[in-house]
């Protein structure tokens, strides 16, 4: 058996900022060799490299090799046609139509080798009237219907928080591109893997839109209230910070009321079903926070947790960045860099019982490799490399 689920996997990775990025981590984190193709300089969520590299950078460039190529030039496209026809998958999230402007699009590379998996991330897909519209996290959460879901009633939508139309859609690529692997195995064909964010951030609304459904009519904001029924819902003001609560089951509310001290609540006509609950979700809050206002938030977290209810510290951004959980399984890891000096990187989070974790690498510096990737192509000498370098084809 392999050590790795994705040893032998060799990936060209094309993708720049999140959505592709995350997508080839996934894998480079599974132990596929993930080429990363660069301008010469870098792509530009390196902003100024060095000890001015984002952490977002180093934590979606892990474990990768980068080769810079200027793809704009003859020679620099031919290098590309010679490592994809030795590479299992080659990932691009440029607007639709640009690979094929360059020359390099599906179906030239397709031809070149037909086992070649080609995964295509964008924002609206690569067919459609909105196709060439212009696509980032932050558009494709209000395009989604996620930013018009977030908030407040009465008050203006609102983003949530991270890059989840991003991320969402490069867990879409990862899983599409090893889909696609399988049905090679079969057939052994490549194929074209496209994935739109907005397609992948439908499913998200789940809970809208089942509540959009049921009602005939579009669910108001409020994001202190869950759309499809559950109370309590919501999050909870202690003496130094805030609880998260989601009440489920009667078992929930069961441990809910016992814990504030008002047990008498669990057979009350009026609070002994969610949907009685709901109706009252003012005087729930206040019921919750006459307790928890008297307490520390680990401590009202504590008891929530013992109690068997769905409850969880509203953690700030340092608190999981040293996540003591986190830190314990390795899924955060304390690293040294050169540069940038102590940081915490993330493993992938997909675990396999049967494989080893793959170690977490830092991330290259532009063109690390391209001697020794694309030293290895035929009729590419040191002469050669030593030519290109200099002419700023790579």
């Amino acid at each position: 058996m392999s050590t790795t689920p994705l040893k032998g996997i060799r990936v060209i990775d094309l993708t720049q900022i999140y959505q592709g990025p995350y997508a080839a981590f996934l894998m480079a984190a599974a132990g596929a060799d993930v080429i990363k193709i660069e301008p010469p300089g870098g792509e530009r969520l390196r902003g100024r490299g060095g000890k001015f590299t984002p952490l977002s950078f180093a934590m979606l460039n892990s474990n990768k090799r980068s080769v810079t190529l200027d793809l704009k030039t003859p020679e620099a496209k031919d290098l590309l046609k010679k490592l994809v026809a030795d590479a299992d998958v080659l990932l691009e999230n440029f607007a639709p139509g640009v690979m094929d402007r360059l020359g390099l699009g599906w179906d030239v590379l397709h031809e070149l080798n037909p086992k070649l998996v080609y995964g295509s991330g964008t924002g609206y897909g690569l067919s459609g009237p909105d196709k060439d519209q212009l696509a980032m996290d932050h558009t494709i959460q209000a395009a989604s219907g996620v930013m018009a879901s977030t908030g407040d009633e009465g008050g203006p939508p609102a983003r949530a928080g991270g890059a989840p139309s991003d991320l969402i859609g490069g867990v879409h690529i990862y899983a599409g591109v090893l889909s696609a692997l399988v049905g090679r195995g079969v057939t052994g064909i490549g194929t074209l893997v496209e994935v739109s964010m907005l397609e992948a951030m439908f499913f998200t609304l789940c809970s809208e839109f089942a509540a959009y459904h049921s009602r005939g009519e579009v669910p108001p904001r409020d994001s202190s209230r869950s759309p499809s029924g559950a109370s309590p819902y919501g999050i909870y003001q202690c003496a130094d910070g805030w609880i998260a609560i989601i009440c489920v089951a009667e078992s929930h509310w069961h441990g809910i009321a016992r814990t504030i001290g008002r047990p008498e609540l669990i057979e009350h006509d009026n609070f002994n079903a969610a949907h009685q609950r709901r109706k009252r979700d003012a005087e729930i809050t206040a019921l919750i926070e006459t307790w928890s206002l008297t307490l520390a938030r680990d401590e009202a977290f504590a008891l929530m947790r013992d109690a068997k209810v769905p409850v969880a510290p509203v953690k700030t951004l340092d608190e999981v960045y040293q996540d003591p959980h986190l830190l314990a399984r390795g899924s955060l890891n304390p690293m040294n860099h050169p540069q940038m000096g102590m940081i915490n990187l993330p493993a992938s989070p997909i675990r396999y019982s049967n494989y080893e974790q793959v170690p977490v690498d830092f991330f290259p510096e532009p063109g690390e490799h391209n001697a020794s990737v694309l030293g290895e192509l035929p009729g590419i000498s040191a002469d050669v490399l030593a030519d290109y370098t200099a002419r700023g084809i790579i």
